[in-house]
């Protein structure tokens, strides 16, 4: 799979705000259900395992079995092709803006 497709996938799982919110929870609680992410969200269990999908489909969660329950936890690494792009990018714009910075003193000591 591509950088490019990498990235993509992160964008698009983390596009949605339910499924953001998702992630955004199993981060805090290192590990959990999926019985456990419905509690309290006004999502069905059937939807939170469809985003649970794409997210581990971007990298972005792991699971593990245990019994009958199975444990989903943020998988961190998930997230360097998007924090490569990211960075790349910003180094572009700061050495723009640093160049803005010194034509704006040339024009207007």
């Amino acid at each position: 799979m591509s950088e490019a497709h990498r990235i993509d996938r992160v964008l698009h799982a983390l596009s949605v705000p339910t499924r953001r919110a998702v992630f955004e929870r199993i981060v805090r609680a290192r590990e959990i259900t999926v019985a456990d992410l419905t509690e309290g969200s006004g999502v069905t269990q059937g939807a939170i395992s469809q985003h649970l999908k794409l997210l581990k489909q971007a990298g972005l969660v792991a699971e593990r079995p245990d019994g009958r329950k199975v444990y989903y936890r943020a998988a961190p690494e998930g997230l360097e092709p998007l924090f490569d792009w990211m960075s790349h990018y910003g180094l572009f714009w700061r050495d723009r803006f640093a160049d803005l910075r010194i034509l704006l003193k040339e024009i207007d000591p």
